[in-house]
């Protein structure tokens, strides 16, 4: 058993920073119960961070100690593990496009898969299903606006977007407008009503 533990540690310290470690990806070292045995006692170690069910990350080592990877590491990684589309929430695109003052106390991300949370050291990090018209350009500046409007809703999403058009380059609107059929109905209104759109038309 400890030797399959060495090996195990072994093998998850030269993975990048955040990727995360499941019993699935060691089966070709041992036994099902005998690898789960070993990740729990890499727990107990501190070796290991238990950050969801089943799943695992290895803590950053510098010499000040060791700590949790990064949440925007770790989430970078699970989504190219898990081909899921994970994107900020609609909060944290209003925050970064400067509609709202009010910095997300959550780390909360949208994702195609399903609702879950994790736990990286003292950080919480939620992930919400989303429907997919949230996640278009997840990590293109196009979908900050896509986000940013959803955080708007149907009551403000005029009031908004008037004032994304003024912050953001016209390129990036000019993208959205042409998968305006994408977006619900009082979204997609909007945007049709929207100088931005114009624009688009006319090009």
């Amino acid at each position: 058993m400890e030797r399959l533990t060495e090996t195990i540690l072994e093998k998850v310290n030269t993975m990048p920073e955040g990727k995360p470690i499941s019993a699935k990806m060691l089966l070709h070292l041992g036994t099902r119960a005998a690898i789960d045995q070993s990740l729990s006692r890499l727990v107990r170690r501190g070796k290991l961070l238990r950050v969801g069910r089943g799943v695992y990350v290895s803590p950053v080592v510098t010499r000040f100690g060791s700590s949790a990877p990064l949440a925007e590491r770790l989430i970078e990684e699970l989504s190219a593990q898990r081909g899921e589309t994970i994107a900020p929430s609609t909060a944290t695109s209003a925050n970064a496009l400067g509609l709202t003052t009010q910095v997300p106390v959550r780390a909360v991300y949208l994702t195609s898969g399903r609702t879950r949370k994790l736990t990286l050291g003292k950080q919480v990090i939620e992930l919400q299903h989303a429907p997919s018209w949230q996640l278009t350009f997840a990590k293109e500046p196009a979908g900050e606006i896509v986000r940013a409007l959803a955080w708007a809703g149907p009551e403000r999403v005029q009031e908004v977007l008037k004032e994304i058009e003024r912050k953001v380059p016209w390129s990036e609107l000019h993208k959205v407008n042409q998968h305006i059929s994408l977006f619900p109905i009082w979204m997609a209104r909007a945007l049709c009503q929207s100088d931005s759109y114009t624009a688009t038309v006319k090009t």
